[in-house]
């Protein structure tokens, strides 16, 4: 089944494990990047989202598109200014592909956009599905307009699949090195009430996902990309406790504090999503990690200095 897939946003966090993991299925991998590199490992094409341009053999070489491309949301505080480059990095760089699509020659049989769940906004205990309704905080709105820009390549009869992905746990990067390093240091502490929920996912079983999505027709339309077990942020930071042989002896953050910290970014942190693997699994699609202490034991077993 093994196919030539580009990637846009492919030296992130999820590009670079889903790249191997795909080589190691007999795959052939590309990269888009802004600046090529003669010396990566992956054949890369060159595209620069604020010219709009893009290199259309990019698009000519592949069978699946994966667009992972977007600016970190946790790597600069959230200006007026950032904030502008986050939405900007995610719509403009999908209507850069659904152009560059359009205008050229091409065999891709299908396309597959990430979004995140951060588009059912501040959900509370309530279970999210596919067809609950939106937030209409600044990530929401985000989400919205990023799933209204990859909605349109379906209009010209790709298959489209969007996977709205929670936490993504990777010792590697994103989330999870950042709440580990204050348990690791004995000041971890549950953020705000605690009673957020958190709707995480092994990285492992999202590439896993994503592989699935390239070569499972019946996949099309919106996925929740998570475990099926979400926890609260107080669940969340005892089992990483626990994994990492730390006692917790710090009372919670209050929220005012992470609020002068991270400014609006805080949002993030104390705002939760319990949010549903159900459609996912009625795929047949069958989690490795299905619960928080085996992903994390995954990373920790041997952390015990």
């Amino acid at each position: 089944m093994a196919g030539k897939i580009l990637i846009s946003g492919g030296s992130g966090l999820i590009g670079t494990r889903l790249s191997e993991m795909l080589i190691d299925q007999g795959y052939e991998v590309a990269h888009l990047s802004r600046n090529p590199d003669k010396f990566s490992h992956y054949k890369t094409f060159r595209w620069d989202i604020k010219d709009a341009s893009i290199d259309d053999s990019a698009i000519t070489y592949a069978d699946y598109i994966i667009h992972l491309a977007g600016a970190g949301l946790a790597d600069e505080k959230w200006t007026n200014e950032r904030k502008r480059e986050i939405l900007r990095s995610r719509v403009d760089s999908t209507q850069l592909l659904l152009d560059s699509l359009r205008k050229t020659e091409h065999h891709v049989k299908g396309f597959i956009s990430a979004s995140a769940t951060g588009i059912y906004g501040n959900s509370g205990d309530q279970l999210m599905s596919e067809e609950s309704s939106y937030g209409e905080d600044f990530m929401a709105e985000v989400c919205k307009a990023w799933e209204g820009a990859a909605w349109q390549i379906k209009n010209l009869g790709i298959r489209t699949v969007i996977l709205r992905t929670g936490i993504a746990l990777s010792d590697k990067g994103g989330a999870l090195p950042q709440i580990a390093r204050p348990v690791k240091m004995m000041a971890g502490a549950p953020l705000g009430s605690g009673k957020q929920y958190m709707s995480w996912i092994h990285i492992d079983d999202l590439c896993r996902l994503y592989i699935r999505a390239i070569e499972d027709t019946q996949f099309e339309g919106v996925y929740n990309a998570v475990a099926p077990h979400p926890v609260t942020n107080k669940e969340f930071t005892e089992t990483l406790a626990k994994s990492m042989h730390r006692p917790l002896v710090l009372p919670k953050v209050p929220s005012f504090a992470l609020n002068l910290m991270l400014g609006e970014m805080s949002e993030v942190v104390l705002s939760g999503q319990r949010v549903s693997a159900n459609k996912v699994m009625q795929t047949g699609f069958t989690f490795e990690y299905n619960y928080l202490d085996e992903a994390l034991a995954s990373f920790y077993k041997k952390d015990k200095n």
